[in-house]
């Protein structure tokens, strides 16, 4: 028999790590401050045809633009984080499904815990 097991991805930051993930944060950040900007700019533009309602097409658009604000605060904390990091460090990245077989006689307690696959750089490590 086969069963799904949940298995954590954890990633080592080191100085190549930190960087592609600073970078990644950055281009979202800059992203979302677009995104900010274009609904402002839509914001504006549909003020002016005066086809829709203006409170309601405004309370629209500055719900959307704060939701992205927040967005953009939490990757600012997420950033002073990762200065903060030590190199070495164990980032979880995502969690993914495996099977696993089973078989009568099997020891339930060892090997059906939690497993855990470390990636250095790209490159799996180590599978504990």
């Amino acid at each position: 028999m086969q069963l799904i097991q949940t298995v954590v991805v954890k990633q080592i930051l080191t100085e190549k790590s930190k960087q592609k993930l600073l970078n990644k944060y950055q281009s979202q950040k800059l992203q979302l401050q677009k995104e900010c900007g274009q609904f402002q700019f839509e914001m504006k533009r549909l003020e002016k045809t005066n086809k829709f309602s203006s409170l309601a097409l405004k309370n629209h658009f500055e719900k959307e633009i704060n939701k992205r604000l927040d967005k953009e605060k939490l990757l600012e904390f997420q950033i002073e984080q990762l200065h903060m990091l030590p190199l070495g460090s164990e980032l979880k990245e995502k969690e993914v499904q495996a099977l696993v077989d089973v078989k009568v006689g099997d020891v339930w307690d060892e090997g059906f815990g939690e497993s855990t696959i470390i990636i250095k750089d790209g490159i799996i490590d180590e599978i504990r």
